[in-house]
């Protein structure tokens, strides 16, 4: 079954296409997520079904206390979203509805014209983002945050007076479900124009509400090798760590398809790595405004910001209710990110040094090489044309070896019980100690077969190493 909405228009007497499957829809944006309004609270469940077995697909319960159903095919080409009208009439629905352009509904089944009763069909001509009714955004702060989501996503700009009563609404968003802010959040992140998202939140002072640690980010000036402040670089990496993500190559030259690869992988809470690696870039320097210091010189410093960052980052994301996986993965680009640009200042490196780059870096090693990457464009206070090609050349060797590692880790040349065997040790932290050198050895080509490792370790337990 390829038309889900007519099949549904054989089943129920009254049912509409609402939201926003209707407005992408109006907007020739392709969409396979559809939300119908259906007349009479007993219809839902009841069409909800019939539709799941007509598509062989699965019908379940959304929330019980407003009556939603959801249903999925079965090959998982689409699914619907049913709930029950709120209120008498189409009409008092979409009037309950947050923007003018989520307010139009169109009739299933028949030739029945566009129900638009608060020109919503006019603000999707002029590419605006309007609120139906005055106490909107109150009734749910969310809204607030949806509407920077909603300005990003569709490229859209926002009526004057709505931006007004989202940033009155904005302080509500304390009280909103954690889980909730960052479904919507992570949306605004992953949108090809997130930074206009930014723009949106800060108009409506909604990131003084879900993510203040940003906000302090203001005024914090930084070295003369900057010539941002830190809230304004944040805000550039992240632009260029979006750039990197959308074309790698003028960076990465021949790596790039790998790269893009690498990126366009899942990581977790519906993310991909290269859409996790953008919360890098805005949470990468989160500590600087606590760790700010001057010598008496009068030199900006932020020792150890990176540490402390990887901490807060972990805090912020936890608050949000992310997953741990997401936490620890924004935690390590944090806390790895100023690695390679300490590297710029010793190459050319020893294969010793690549190895404890990506040893350290584990398993953000290619991530971590484009936030920094992304972080040294961004940089461009005094001397910042020659720093920049000495990042970028090293970056380049560092991320064919990172890619490297990832399709094939390196491995001591003996396991742990041949060296035990063959050097009459007993198993413990030296042994462990001694596959890491091992390791590293090999990987510098200092050791080519077990023979030579294992005479290796000898020499190290002689010297007392």
């Amino acid at each position: 079954m390829s038309d889900p909405l007519s099949v549904l228009a054989g089943i129920v007497d009254e049912a509409w296409l609402v939201g926003g499957a209707l407005r992408d829809r109006l907007l020739g944006r392709p969409t396979a997520d559809y939300d119908v309004a259906v007349a009479g609270l007993g219809e839902v469940e009841r069409a909800a079904r019939a539709l799941g077995s007509d598509a062989g697909g699965f019908a379940f319960a959304l929330s019980e206390a407003f009556g939603a159903w959801r249903v999925v095919a079965h090959e998982r080409t689409w699914q619907v979203d049913l709930t029950a009208l709120g209120g008498d009439t189409i009409e008092a629905d979409l009037s309950q509805r947050d923007l003018t352009v989520n307010a139009i509904a169109q009739p299933l089944g028949g030739d029945a014209a566009l129900v638009d009763p608060f020109g919503g069909l006019e603000d999707l001509g002029a590419r605006r983002l309007r609120t139906v009714s005055a106490d909107g955004f109150e009734r749910d702060p969310l809204r607030a945050l949806r509407l920077a989501r909603l300005a990003c996503e569709l490229e859209f700009a926002v009526d004057p007076d709505t931006l007004g009563l989202a940033r009155a609404s904005a302080p509500g968003l304390r009280k909103v479900a954690p889980e909730r802010v960052f479904a919507e959040l992570r949306r605004v992140l992953s949108a090809e124009r997130a930074v206009d998202g930014l723009d949106v939140m800060d108009a409506t002072a909604v990131t003084d509400a879900v993510l203040p640690e940003l906000v302090e980010l203001r005024g914090i000036d930084q070295s003369r090798f900057h010539h941002l402040d830190v809230f304004d670089h944040t805000r550039a990496v992240l632009a260029e760590t979006i750039a990197l993500e959308r074309d790698p190559e003028p960076v990465f030259g021949e790596d790039a398809g790998a790269v893009l690869e690498l990126l366009a992988a899942p990581l977790a809470n519906e993310l991909t790595r290269g859409q996790a690696l953008r919360f890098g870039a805005l949470l990468h320097d989160i500590a600087k405004p606590q760790t700010r210091a001057e010598t008496p010189e009068g030199r900006v410093t932020f020792m150890r910001h990176d540490e402390a960052g990887a901490q807060l980052s972990a805090a912020i994301l936890a608050r949000l209710r992310a997953s741990d996986r997401l936490a620890e993965h924004v935690a390590a680009l944090t806390r790895h990110h100023l690695r390679l640009g300490f590297l710029v200042h010793r190459t050319p490196l020893h294969r010793r040094e690549i190895y404890r780059y990506l040893s350290a870096c584990v398993p953000v090693q290619a991530d971590v090489t484009v936030l920094s990457v992304a972080d040294r464009l961004a940089t461009r206070g005094d001397g910042a044309g020659p720093a920049i090609e000495r990042h970028l050349e090293l970056a380049r060797l560092l991320m064919r070896e990172a890619l490297r590692w990832r399709s094939d880790p390196p491995r001591p040349p003996v396991r742990g019980d041949e060296l035990c065997s063959a050097l009459g040790i007993a198993p413990g932290p030296m042994v462990g100690a001694l596959l890491h050198e091992l390791e590293e050895a090999s990987y510098a080509g200092e050791i080519c077969s077990p023979k030579e490792a294992i005479e290796h370790a000898r020499q190290r337990i002689e010297r007392g190493g």
